[in-house]
Parts: structure tokens; sequence; C-alpha cells
């Protein structure tokens, strides 16, 4: 868990840079969805809609005491929401590597040490999805294994919460695998093996319901077909591509390969997306909370 306090968190939430850029560029599939809210007590303010000092006061203090509160599940949600960040990084040095070791004979040795770029691909998707679940779930105070609840809230989403899961959809799932993504990702989750040698998949293992590794891999298989045609939908009712996703990007970011799958390898290596709006979908239901309760 973080040592630092949710008041530092929030205020070195950058306000520009990469992870910005891409946020932005997406703004197309969610169109004025999500507002790059940065700083803490500017949080409060923009929540609250309020510039009285001793109201924004209480409802911080009451923040900062619902952050501390171990018995609530927002640290644990910070860990998750960053450990989930952490699998990009990962992710795509291994599959740039893969990818190099395809294309340059001398490389080749590197395709035979690092894991398969789709392989590797469809975990971190399906990863990435039920990690959004568990945040669901212990940012609400409700089990863990609550497939129903989050599958109902998935329909209201909206703001930096709809922001990260279209983040996930395209640049974890359509820009990298391709419009077959879903059927990847129900692949995946018959690989417990792979699975089972998935840093991150052993980092939140606890987190995830079931006594071993295939009833937990059995799990993250149920929670994926859960919302597998909301995605499925959410691509579909807004014509999303892999060219024009790249399109957009490429408005914010200056990309010159026409690889989509180095592109998606350079965008897992340089951008933070599900940290970033996961600290601002933390802040933002403990101010809704705090304001509830001052």
């Amino acid at each position: 868990m973080s040592d630092k306090s949710i008041i530092e968190i929030v205020d070195e939430i950058p306000s520009s840079g990469m992870t910005v850029m891409l946020l932005k560029s997406l703004d197309f599939v969610v169109p004025g969805q999500w507002q790059n809210v940065v700083g803490f007590e500017n949080t409060i303010r923009v929540y609250t809609g309020t510039d009285d000092e001793a109201y924004i006061q209480a409802v911080g203090d009451r923040v900062v005491h619902l952050y501390n509160d171990s018995s609530q599940g927002y640290q644990r949600a910070l860990w998750l929401y960053q450990t989930a960040n952490s699998a990009g990084g990962m992710l795509g040095t291994a599959a740039m590597a893969s990818k190099l070791g395809e294309s340059v004979s001398f490389l080749g040795f590197l395709d035979k040490i690092t894991p398969k770029a789709d392989t590797s691909q469809s975990i971190d998707f399906t990863l990435k999805t039920v990690i959004e679940l568990l945040c669901f779930c212990q940012i609400n105070g409700i089990p863990g294994d609550s497939i129903g609840d989050f599958v109902a809230a998935l329909g209201e989403y909206g703001g930096d919460a709809l922001m990260r899961v279209a983040a996930i959809v395209c640049v974890d799932g359509l820009l990298p695998l391709g419009p077959d993504f879903l059927k990847m990702g129900d692949a995946a989750v018959s690989r417990i093996a792979d699975f089972e040698s998935n840093p991150i998949f052993t980092k939140i293992a606890s987190y995830i319901p079931g006594g071993d590794s295939a009833s937990k891999v059995g799990f993250i298989g149920q929670a994926f077909g859960s919302v597998r045609d909301w995605m499925d939908n959410f691509v579909q009712s807004r014509g999303l591509t892999r060219e024009g996703i790249v399109g957009s990007v490429r408005n914010y970011i200056d990309i010159t390969d026409d690889k989509l799958d180095y592109v998606g390898a350079f965008l897992d290596m340089t951008t933070n997306y599900y940290e970033h709006t996961g600290i601002q979908t933390l802040a933002r239901r403990m101010v809704e909370r705090a304001m509830a309760e001052v």
C-alpha cells in the first residue's frame, strides 16, 4: 500500500503528459465524459460546486479520515489501480521485444525468452477487466464476487470511470488484439498455467474469489463473460476500429510506425491511464461520500 497521504496522491495527478494526451485522444469514444480534474482541494471544489472554505475543509478532513480507515476499501482499491497500471510497462516491453524477435533474425532469441505478445496481451486485458470489478467492490464496500452489482453499475458508468473502461477496451483490447479481441479474451481464461506465471495475477490473487488458481481463473472467466456483451455493444455502437483509434491518437501523440501492435506496445510503455483515472474515481467517490456525511 502507498505510504503517501490521499492529499499527496491526488495532488500528484499530472495535468499534462503522455497519459493526459492519450485520454484526450479517446474523447471521441466517450465525448465530453472525462475532464482531467487534478489537485486535492480543486477536486473537492469541482464535485461540491462550492467555494465555501469551511465546507471544503470539512469535506477534505472527512475524505482523509475515510482513506486512512483501513476497514474501508479505498487504500486497497488504490493499490489495485496501481498494480493494474504496472502491467502496462512490463507487458509493453515484453511485447516490443517479442515483435523485434519476429522481425529481426539477429534478435530472434528474444522471441524465445519473452511471452508471445497476443498471449500476454489477452491475459492483461482480462486482468484489467477483473481489477475494475474488484476496485468497484472495494470502493463500494461490497463482496468481491458481486459480479451482478458490477454489471448493473457498468451501464451507469460515467466520467473518469467510463473513460477508464473505454481505454481498457480500446488500448488493451481492440488496438493490440484486433477486432477479435473479445474472443481472444475468452480463450485466455482457459490457460490457467499462463495466469499462474503472470506477475500481476500473482500480486492480486488474494483479492480474487476462489480457493486455488483454477477457481480464481474461473472467476476471471465468469467476470469477463459477464461484461463481454457490454463491451461488444460498446465497440459496435460507436463504430470503433483500430485505425480510428490510432488516427485519433495521432492528433495528440507523434506516432510514425504504422504497425498497430507496435503502437499498442508503445502506449503500454509510455502511459498509465489506469492509475490516473483510478485515482480520479477514488477521489470523486470519497468526496461524494464525505459530502453525504459532513
